[in-house]
């Protein structure tokens, strides 16, 4: 049985940044222009502050080309087994998800009046 893997990540930009010395997000907009990436303001501040869902790969290059890192610098991940299910109902030690033996139960049929 496949056991379900719970994966999560952490983004690190805003971290890195600061210890370049980029206390302010305007900074990376001219630096990433030079990189041909242009993003609005807002969009470096999100980017900056909060953790993306989806990053294009040319942004993600750009970044580590001008903070000089590498992805797995600003991108730390983390997988670990999920843990098991408990069964609807069930309780104890027993009750963890894993192939359970239903039967059907036999129907009755009764002569009609």
């Amino acid at each position: 049985m496949n056991r379900r893997r719970e994966i999560s990540y952490q983004w690190r930009l805003r971290e890195i940044v600061a210890t370049r010395g980029l206390f302010t997000t305007t900074h990376l907009a001219p630096l990433l222009a030079e990189r041909g990436i242009t993003l609005s303001a807002s969009q470096i501040h999100r980017l900056v502050t909060g953790t993306p869902e989806r990053l294009s790969l040319p942004v993600l290059a750009a970044l580590c080309d001008l903070l000089e890192v590498t992805p797995a610098d600003l991108i730390v991940t983390r997988a670990e087994n999920a843990p098991g299910r408990k069964a609807a109902g069930a309780t104890g030690p027993t009750a963890l998800a894993g192939p359970v033996e239903l039967r059907p139960t036999r129907a009755r049929l009764r002569p009609e009046p």
